[in-house]
């Protein structure tokens, strides 16, 4: 039965998050294992003179006329300084965790961060985003809770139980032997609960990243939720969810939240049978048992059976924090992008006719060439793209391009026409390698693709897509997106450019006008202005614009694509358009079906030949 399953430690991952902990705060971790010995010591140091108080001080003084309480109360004062020393490690010790815990969470994070950064784009395409963000929070919620919490405490409470019982076995071996006895029971009763429950707590976390998939999929797709009054089919599905999260959790805690009042009763079971065998010990006179002892001794099992409880406690949370350090980790083990690109591009001057690299920014821009024999060889950027037979398929055996042969020189604006699916966005996803091809080659000015390492090649590239992306901040901000050290005035003709400016200038605070939640406050062809400004800043030789005019109304499609038309001027540009009249001044117009190129041709041409093209224009044929 999967509830019969047992909790299990993985200690791989524990090794390798302690690792973390271990490397930065050594000195940190040192002083916390002191402090906790300190205090555990405290502890047993208290018991034990438990003993002392009761038989030395306060015994001698029953039945005494007119008693002396000096001596007590020096041995009272004793004891508030043994608790006091404990009290005060315990603090610095938890203060000393606080900051090591967080310190290592924010490593962690930063680390993760870093990775996504290197992650290629495929791995976005097949992962919830909100599963992605429930490691971010969640499970490292969970690991923040073990290395603040968990791990100190279980290391006082084995401190603890091993100190104890040598202090149990000094003071009386006969009641050692009972506590040993009834200790057996306790941690049958333990591993029961604890082993139904640990292999529902991987179950628990990744639960919480689906539901928090699917709740960021629904507040991304409000509007279409509403428009197809979808709420009830979600509230459905998200019910599903929330029940399979509910149920893990329940299952994952049903019998370890039992262990803390079923141990309870039995440690309590086990201070009676000891005040009884210690009385009639102490009647009998076997042992040399005293009324101090019995009760320094019961102070001692009651201190030695408390951390089991602790110990069941926080074994499941670090079985649960080792659940989510594993997804953490599987996240930050994920295949980075690969790039073994060696061409980069650097600015240009001319001096005597030749290409010299220059620190200082211009506008000239050319590929860093090194060769095999040593040479090392500028290649002027111009933006001349080539394709060569080449295939691709996102996955093995499944090619969605096949031999796909095109050219596009310096200047000229080339489209992509096709039905959905017909393999247009891919072809551009090409160019900038975020997927790199099955066969065939992509050359660039020139040069392999391969060898160009992919942060220059998407230099010199600028993108405008359907889907415009724009940040929290500020407008000015959106648009230096892809140059940070842009001034003002760059930003303003940019955005002039763009046709942007004036919109802009309309908002309360122009330029510094503060955008949230993707710009959602601003229309559709306004975002696109704004994508298109900051394409624009980056002034690329190579523009890509997917669809960019489809999703806007014919009167801002005119101001949008008069932008554009501004912005491809003496630009290699790739066009995929739907409206078929923003590409009839292109210089070819290449027809896509299932992957495969079927015409390809200037406007007359395609129309003269009457093909699938001139079906399309004449309506004959609808896009799909």
């Amino acid at each position: 039965m999967e509830n019969k399953k047992r909790a299990r430690i993985d200690f791989k991952v524990l090794g390798r998050t302690l690792k973390y902990l271990i490397k930065d705060y050594k000195l940190r971790l040192f002083l916390v294992v002191i402090s906790l010995l300190v205090s555990t010591a405290s502890s047993v140091a208290a018991n034990l003179y438990l003993q002392t108080l009761i038989d030395d001080y306060i015994v001698p003084l029953v039945g005494v006329q007119n008693p002396v309480y000096t001596s007590l109360m020096k041995a009272v004062v004793t004891m508030i300084i043994i608790y006091s020393v404990g009290v005060l490690s315990s603090f610095l010790s938890t203060r000393l965790m606080v900051k090591a815990s967080e310190g290592t969470l924010k490593k962690i994070r930063d680390e993760m961060f870093v990775k996504m950064q290197r992650l290629p784009i495929k791995y976005f395409d097949t992962h919830s985003h909100g599963d992605i963000m429930s490691r971010y929070t969640n499970d490292t919620d969970t690991l923040s809770q073990m290395i603040s919490q968990s791990i100190p405490e279980m290391f006082s409470v084995v401190t603890t139980i091993v100190v104890i019982f040598i202090a149990m076995i000094v003071t009386n071996i006969y009641l050692t032997l009972v506590v040993l006895a009834f200790l057996g029971i306790i941690l049958l009763v333990t591993k029961f609960m604890t082993s139904r429950s640990g292999n529902y707590f991987m179950k628990q976390q990744q639960a919480v990243g689906n539901l928090n998939g699917y709740i960021e999929e629904m507040i991304n797709g409000q509007k279409v939720v509403k428009v197809f009054c979808y709420e009830d089919r979600a509230k459905e599905r998200f019910d599903k969810l929330n029940e399979e999260l509910s149920q893990n959790v329940y299952n994952a805690n049903k019998f370890v939240n039992c262990i803390g009042p079923v141990n309870g009763n039995l440690g309590n079971t086990l201070y009676a049978l000891l005040a009884m065998v210690g009385g009639i010990l102490a009647i009998k006179g076997i042992g040399n048992v005293s009324v101090g002892l019995i009760v320094a001794f019961l102070q001692l099992s009651r201190t030695f059976i408390r951390p089991i409880n602790q110990v069941s406690r926080q074994l499941n949370s670090i079985v649960m924090a080792i659940a989510g350090a594993k997804r953490i980790f599987e996240f930050m083990d994920e295949e980075p992008e690969k790039d073994d690109g060696y061409v980069s591009l650097v600015n240009v001057k001319e001096e005597n006719g030749k290409l010299v690299e220059t620190t200082e920014r211009t506008e000239k821009w050319a590929w860093k060439y090194p060769h095999s024999d040593g040479r090392l060889e500028y290649v002027k950027l111009e933006g001349h793209i080539e394709f060569f037979d080449v295939d691709f398929g996102y996955e093995e055996n499944e090619i969605v391009l096949h031999d796909i042969s095109l050219y596009a020189k310096p200047g000229q604006k080339i489209a992509f026409v096709g039905a959905t699916g017909a393999g247009k966005t891919t072809i551009t996803n090409l160019i900038n390698r975020f997927y790199d091809i099955e066969d065939g080659k992509i050359r660039y000015d020139g040069i392999n693709i391969n060898k160009i390492k992919k942060d220059d090649l998407r230099l010199s590239l600028g993108m405008v897509l359907q889907d415009t992306n724009l940040f929290t901040g500020t407008i000015k901000e959106n648009i230096k997106y892809g140059r940070d050290d842009a001034t003002d005035e760059e930003v303003y003709e940019a955005a002039k450019l763009a046709n942007a400016h004036d919109f802009i200038m309309r908002l309360p605070k122009g330029y510094d006008t503060e955008l949230s939640g993707d710009g959602a406050s601003l229309s559709q062809g306004q975002r696109q202005l704004l994508a298109i400004a900051r394409c624009a800043l980056c002034d690329p030789p190579v523009m890509i614009l997917d669809e960019a005019t489809s999703s806007i109304d014919t009167r801002t499609e005119k101001i949008v694509q008069d932008g554009m038309d501004k912005l491809m001027e003496g630009r290699t540009v790739f066009v995929i358009a739907h409206r078929l009249s923003t590409v009839r001044n292109s210089k070819a117009i290449i027809v896509l079906d299932h992957g495969r190129i079927i015409e390809r041709g200037n406007h007359e041409d395609l129309i003269a030949q009457k093909g699938q093209y001139y079906k399309l224009y004449t309506g004959a044929f609808e896009l799909e």
